[in-house]
């Protein structure tokens, strides 16, 4: 395809776009009436973010989305943002900036493709049904030339799928492999099902989980839709400062983006609430994508003995079991969630480093880390819960 055909043109904030033209390239499946394969790279998640100034001037995360035509018709685009430090990204790369910088040079900012406090594998670089696979080079070739425009240090696609890392390490991006926790279906027609499979330690380990939890002194309710009212989310807000105070000092999100997620986003939604005497004491909420649950944000006003383990993990794997949904991702970090049935799995990501000398070096530690990466998804694997033999059901 000529590049002469293609118009690239970086756009200072999502509105700049019509979000029927963003969703054909950013979720062509939903086109079905069906739901995206992730709600997260939609205009109407990423304009939430926007509209409740979550980003924006002042939040180190500045949209400077890519928008490729192709004779006048966007075929192609990509959430990208001017970063002023490394914060809500969930791929660290901080002992880069550090070590960078008492280099001399200037690490900030930097270009990031991603999708803000979203650590979700996903499509990053996104195009319309039917177009050329090859504007994915196009989009990454024009982030390339925006960092080089504009001296910046580097440019990072975070959480991108395993297919556009394959297709960035040949464009010559440095491919980097960290690791999750996902819980995958197998086919279950219940909870029940699934503890089968398990050891009959962690079995018995997470009947005495739930058990505990639901005998909290109240009840477990699963939210979506119109079921959501605008109370849950005074709630919610509540929980996510508590949490977002003790885990970043200062939450990422803002409240008016709570509000956006209920006028636009409701259906997207699953929220999980603890409730006693009526009153919201506990949460997590969850997003809803075609194929898999995202668990994204927990928090609470009253500590109850594994009500976290019950609310974030259990009551996750109950629902997609029942809508016949074959993944929850449970989030950033957590060892924790081995022995509660999720798995370790590689999430990839893509860099570009201006500097040849600091490109080769952050090359060489990207190889050790991957090593060690591999051999921890492997050592965890086989420490986790599920049955390896019949004799050892037995016991």
């Amino acid at each position: 395809m000529p590049d002469a055909l293609i118009e690239a043109e970086v756009l200072p904030r999502l509105s700049a776009i019509a979000p029927a033209d963003w969703d054909a390239c950013a979720c062509p499946e939903a086109a079905d009436g069906g739901r995206p394969l992730d709600p997260f790279t939609t205009h109407r998640f990423l304009a939430a973010l926007e509209d409740s100034r979550s980003v924006g001037p002042g939040t180190g995360w500045e949209p400077r989305h890519l928008l490729l035509r192709l004779e006048g018709r966007p075929v192609a685009v990509a959430p990208l943002y001017a970063k002023g430090h490394s914060y809500g990204e969930y791929i660290f790369d901080h002992a880069w900036a550090q070590a960078w910088e008492r280099a001399g040079g200037r690490y900030y900012p930097k270009l990031q493709i991603a999708v803000p406090f979203t650590p979700a594998t996903g499509r990053r670089l996104l195009l319309r049904a039917g177009a050329d696979a090859g504007l994915r080079a196009a989009l990454v070739g024009a982030a390339v030339r925006l960092a080089e425009r504009n001296r910046l240090s580097s440019l990072h696609i975070t959480f991108c799928t395993a297919e556009e890392a394959d297709e960035g390490a040949r464009l010559g991006l440095l491919h980097r492999i960290t690791q999750q926790f996902h819980w995958t279906n197998a086919g279950y027609g219940c909870f029940d099902d699934f503890l089968a499979t398990l050891s009959s330690r962690k079995r018995k380990n997470i009947r005495r989980e739930r058990q505990t939890a639901q005998g909290f002194g109240g009840e477990i309710v699963a939210l979506t839709g119109a079921a959501i009212r605008p109370e849950h989310w005074d709630a919610f807000w509540a929980f996510y400062q508590d949490t977002g105070s003790r885990k970043w000092g200062t939450p990422y999100l803002t409240r008016a983006f709570f509000d956006r997620l209920h006028a636009t986003m409701r259906e997207d939604v699953l929220l999980v609430l603890a409730l006693r005497a009526g009153r919201p004491v506990a949460g997590a909420l969850n997003f809803i994508g075609r194929h898999t649950l995202y668990g994204r944000y927990w928090g609470c006003l009253e500590d109850h003995p594994c009500l976290h383990f019950e609310l974030c993990y259990y009551q996750a794997i109950d629902w997609a079991i029942a809508r016949g949904l074959a993944r929850v991702e449970a989030g950033a970090q957590g060892e924790h969630k081995l022995a509660r049935g999720y798995l370790p799995v590689a999430c990839h990501s893509l860099h570009w480093i201006a500097d040849g000398g600091f490109r080769d070096a952050v090359a060489r530690y990207l190889e050790a880390e991957r090593r060690a990466v591999d051999q921890e998804i492997e050592v965890l694997t086989a420490y986790g819960p599920f049955r390896r033999c019949r004799s050892e059901e037995a016991q």
